[in-house]
This record gives structure tokens, C-alpha cells and sequence, in this order.
């Protein structure tokens, strides 16, 4: 069912530039835009919201308007009695409260009113959707991952500036339980799904070093994670089921490419250096030191 089905509403298209249907509903933006708003300073929402209220009393529902001859406040009181009731609160109405966002920092934060609160190691995904809701909650902060969803943490607010609010199970206590450690660890690649298969293959080959395996891995993604992807596709293509041979293929490529960019950085520097790059190849010769006795004509003639 459509918005306009569920407020039983009845569209009216006006014309394009048309002054008879348009002009009525612009004017009025105009004339609060500039007779209210204009030159009018506010410290904050409520505020403005106070002062608009006492305008539309004082000015805006109360001057007789020029056309009409009439005060808006006393038109609307006899319209008003014709006027049909709205439809109950829509579903997406609902979810207003829920509809304050933020996004989650590379290092598992997120940020509210200059602090900054913990969500679980691996809420962040690189390239992935970061988004999370947040509700306030009388002096407590909730952060959801969907606004109707699973609740990722929950902390006290902070009166302070500047502050980290952090949560112990978000960093070791979570990862306690060996199947929430594979979910965490899965989450921080972007493929799901061969994430999903190397650790299984992990749990099948080294079923009493599980967790000391999921700690290689984990220390790759912190140090390597921009090689991740690529040595975990490296690594099951070679059926190299190891989190040690993960972690190298990482390094190795994260070498490769310190590599290129600096044999690169050297190519772009060489022109500027070639006339004292031929100088340093030039070497003197060197002779025998009979050669330098027959020339002086000394021992040996």
C-alpha cells in the first residue's frame, strides 16, 4: 500500500509556473522566510521553535491577510470542522526515534556529542556499510545495527569531552567463545563466504589450536588488511589451509608493494639525478706501480 493509499490523500498536480495553484503555497514560504526568519538569530532548535510559534500568534495567523481581508487564525477555525481526520502512525513514522545514525571508525568507535563509545572488534568492515542507529535512552546510549535490530552495545552516556567509552567484551571477553571469535573474525572481510571457508578448513585441520589459529589471523587483519583479500583468495586457490600461511602471504605482498612504490619514487626522482649519477660511475684507473717506476725512469731501466 503507497503513503497516499494509507493517508487516503488526493493528489492535485499543479502546473508548472502556474501563479494561480504554486504562488498560494510559495508566497507563504516567502513570507515567513522573510518576515520571520530574515536577520533572526536562535542558539538552538527549541529556541527557534518558541519563537516561531509566538510569531505565527502574534503576526503570522493574526494580521488580516491582503487579499482575503481575513486572519488566517479565523479561517482556520471554521475550515477546520471539514477537515478529515489523518490515518493512524505510519510503520516508518514509528521508527523516528531510531532514525539517528552514525558511522563506525576503523578502530570499532563511534562517535556521539565529542566522545567516543566501543561496538564490537568488527563491527567495522573496509568498503562495507558502517552505518549503525543510535537511541538515547534517559542517561543511556544504544547502538543498533538496524533500527529495529539486534542491539551491538550499550553504554552509559558521558558527561565529559573527549573521552573513550569502552566496553571490555568488546575487545577480548568477546571473543571467549570460539564460534563468536570465527563470527568476528569473519565479519572483518569483506567475502563472507571464503572467509567462511578458510576458518572452517582452520577448525577441520587444527581442531586443539583453534583459537591460537584465529590469533594469527587476527593479528594479519590489524597489521596486513589492505593484502587480506587478496592472500585469503591466494590461499585457497593453493589449498594453503594455515592461518601462519595467511599471515605470510600477507606480509609478502604488503613487501611487494612497499617495493614497487619505492622503485617507482626512485623513477620519478632519476631524471632530476642523472648528470650526478653518471659522475659516481665514473671510476679512476688504476695502474701497476712498475709503471710508475718505468715512467719515472727509476729501478728497472
Amino acid at each position: 500500500m503507497t503513503l497516499t493509499e494509507q493517508r487516503q490523500f488526493r493528489l492535485h498536480l499543479c502546473r508548472k509556473a502556474d501563479p494561480q495553484s504554486k504562488g498560494k503555497i510559495e508566497n507563504v514560504v516567502k513570507y515567513v522566510k522573510y518576515n520571520f526568519a530574515k536577520n533572526r538569530t536562535f542558539t538552538n532548535i527549541d529556541t527557534w521553535n518558541e519563537k516561531g510559534i509566538a510569531w505565527l500568534e502574534r503576526t503570522g495567523n493574526y494580521n488580516v491577510h491582503n487579499t482575503t481581508k481575513k486572519r488566517p487564525a479565523e479561517v482556520h477555525a471554521l475550515e477546520k470542522q471539514h477537515l478529515k481526520p489523518v490515518s493512524p502512525l505510519l510503520s516508518i513514522e514509528s521508527e523516528y526515534s531510531s532514525s539517528i545514525t552514525r558511522t563506525v571508525c576503523p578502530d570499532n568507535v563511534i562517535k556521539y556529542k565529542s566522545n567516543r563509545y566501543s561496538v564490537p572488534l568488527g563491527t567495522y568492515r573496509r568498503n562495507g556499510d558502517n552505518k549503525v542507529f543510535i537511541e538515547i535512552n534517559e542517561s543511556e546510549l544504544i547502538i543498533k545495527k538496524q533500527s529495529s535490530g539486534e542491539v551491538l552495545a550499550q553504554h552509559i552516556l558521558s558527561t565529559g569531552k573527549g573521552e573513550l567509552i569502552k566496553s571490555r567484551q568488546h575487545a577480548r571477553d568477546r571473543s571467549k567463545g570460539i564460534q563468536a571469535y570465527k563470527e568476528t573474525i569473519i565479519r572483518q572481510f569483506n567475502d563472507g563466504d571464503q572467509a567462511a571457508l578458510f576458518i572452517q578448513e582452520l577448525s577441520k585441520r587444527y581442531p586443539r589450536y583453534v583459537r591460537d589459529q584465529l590469533q594469527i589471523v587476527q593479528y594479519a587483519l590489524h597489521h596486513f588488511r589492505q593484502e587480506m583479500e587478496q592472500a585469503l583468495t591466494i590461499c585457497i586457490k593453493d589449498q594453503l589451509w594455515s592461518a601462519n600461511d595467511l599471515r605470510d602471504v600477507s606480509q609478502h605482498l604488503a613487501r611487494q608493494k612497499e617495493t614497487k612504490e619505492l622503485q617507482a619514487s626512485c623513477q620519478t626522482q632519476e631524471p632530476q639525478n642523472d648528470r650526478v649519477a653518471r659522475t659516481r660511475q665514473v671510476a679512476a684507473t688504476v695502474r701497476e706501480m712498475d709503471d710508475y717506476i718505468q715512467i719515472l725512469g727509476g729501478v728497472g731501466q
